[in-house]
């Protein structure tokens, strides 16, 4: 009789316990609360400055565009009389492939003369 009394007693403050554990457990601070919220700070600053970066890259490319007298510089194509190797390269590369000089200017950005002096050059 005796055992069984300490088991019972054994028992009941177990379940005394689970529930003292469980009470505890409703007041104890949610980790993953603040974990939400950090990254969703870590979002926003990294969107903002994503922002800011895009604001930066779009006034240097205004800035870029614009001549020293203020007026917008309309072409990119480098100096008629010095052609990059590599653009160079890109032409005998799509002439190779078999396209013709209009579809050649048109992918290397380079106009149809410059296109057929590089391809006359191979000759």
């Amino acid at each position: 009789m005796r055992r069984s009394g300490i088991l019972n007693s054994l028992i009941f403050l177990l379940l005394i316990l689970s529930i003292l554990l469980f009470i505890i457990s409703f007041f104890q601070k949610d980790r993953t609360s603040s974990v939400e919220k950090e990254v969703e700070e870590l979002s926003l600053n990294l969107y903002q400055e994503t922002y800011q970066l895009k604001k930066r890259m779009k006034v240097l490319e205004e800035e870029l565009l614009m001549d020293g007298n203020g007026s917008q510089n309309q072409s990119f194509s480098p100096p008629r009389n010095e052609i990059n190797a590599i653009l160079k390269n890109q032409v005998i590369a799509l002439h190779k492939q078999g396209l013709n000089v209009e579809q050649i200017s048109k992918q290397s950005a380079l106009p149809i003369t410059d296109v057929q002096k590089i391809i006359l050059q191979l000759s």
